[in-house]
C-alpha cells in the first residue's frame, strides 16, 4: 500500500485531538487519520501549515532508519483540502507505559517521576525495559518529537506504533516524552548504526520542511554520536508532556 485507494471520504471526527482530525475511508474502506492543513491550530513555535507536512517526514525518517515505528503516512488531497493521511491502527495503546501505586514498581518498571493522583494518591509514571519502547526512544530523539504521550503509543500484533509526530522536527532542542527510563544509558552498536544512518542523511526525505530542519536532524545525530550516550532530561523547557497519557 502506498496511500490511500481514490477519493477519501469523512467518516468521522476524532474530537479529542487539538487539530481538526478526521477517521477517513478510501474507495476500498481502508481507514485513515486524516489531518487537513485547514484543520490546524496557530501554534507559536510551529510554521503554521505544516504540521501535516511533519507527519509525513516522522513517517519518511522512521522508514530511512528502517525503525518501522510509525504508520503508512502520506500527502493527500481529501475532502477538506489537503493534509496528512495516516494509516489507521486498530489497536489500544500500549500497556508498557502506566501510572502505577507505587508499591506495583518492581525491576521490570523504569519510574520516571513520582506525584499525586487527582484524588491524592501517591503515583509513579514508569514504563517498561522494552527492546521496542527503546528503538522509539531513540526515534524520537533524532525527530525532536515533543509530545510522546503513552497515549501516542498504539499496540498492535505484538509491535508497537508510535502516532502524533506534527510537533516534531523544530530547528530548536524539544523533546518531550514519556520514554526516560534509559536516559544516561551508552548506546548499543546497533542503536549507534541507526544514528550513523541519520547522521548520513544529506537531503530531504519528504517535502515542506525547511532545510534547517532536515539539518537539525543531521546535528541531533551528530551530537548523539559524539556523547555516545541517550540523553538527559533538560533543566530548560518541560521534559514530559502533558498530560503524560
Amino acid at each position: 500500500m502506498t496511500g490511500p485507494a481514490g477519493a477519501l471520504r469523512l467518516v468521522g471526527r476524532l474530537v479529542d485531538a487539538s487539530n481538526g482530525t478526521f477517521l477517513a475511508a478510501d474507495e476500498q474502506d481502508s481507514h485513515w487519520v486524516y489531518k487537513p492543513v485547514a484543520g490546524e491550530a496557530p501554534l507559536w513555535d510551529f510554521p503554521m501549515g505544516t504540521l501535516g507536512r511533519r507527519e509525513v517526514a516522522a513517517h519518511a525518517l522512521s522508514e530511512e532508519l528502517g525503525l518501522g515505528v510509525v504508520p503508512l503516512t502520506v500527502w493527500a488531497d481529501g475532502p477538506l483540502g489537503e493534509g496528512s493521511a495516516q494509516q489507521w491502527i486498530d489497536g489500544p495503546p500500549t500497556e508498557l507505559i502506566d501510572l502505577l501505586d507505587p508499591t506495583e514498581v518492581d525491576e521490570a518498571w523504569l519510574p520516571i517521576l513520582t506525584g499525586l493522583s487527582g484524588d491524592d494518591r501517591p503515583v509513579v509514571l514508569a514504563h517498561r525495559d522494552d527492546p521496542q519502547l527503546r528503538a522509539m526512544a531513540l526515534f524520537d530523539v533524532l525527530l525532536n518529537n515533543s509530545d510522546r504521550k503513552a497515549s501516542h503509543v498504539i499496540a498492535r500484533d505484538g509491535a508497537l506504533s508510535g502516532v502524533d509526530h506534527g510537533v516534531s522536527l523544530h530547528t530548536d532542542p524539544k523533546l518531550r516524552t514519556v520514554l526516560w527510563g534509559w536516559a544516561g544509558d551508552p548506546l548499543t552498536d546497533a542503536e549507534l548504526a541507526v544514528v550513523a544512518q541519520a547522521a548520513a542523511i544529506d537531503d530531504a526525505l519528504a517535502p515542506g520542511l525547511a532545510d534547517e530542519e532536515w539539518a537539525a536532524v543531521v546535528a541531533r545525530a551528530e551530537s548523539l554520536l559524539a556523547a555516545g550516550v541517550m540523553p538527559e532530561p533538560s533543566e530548560r523547557w518541560p521534559s514530559i508532556p502533558w498530560p503524560p497519557m
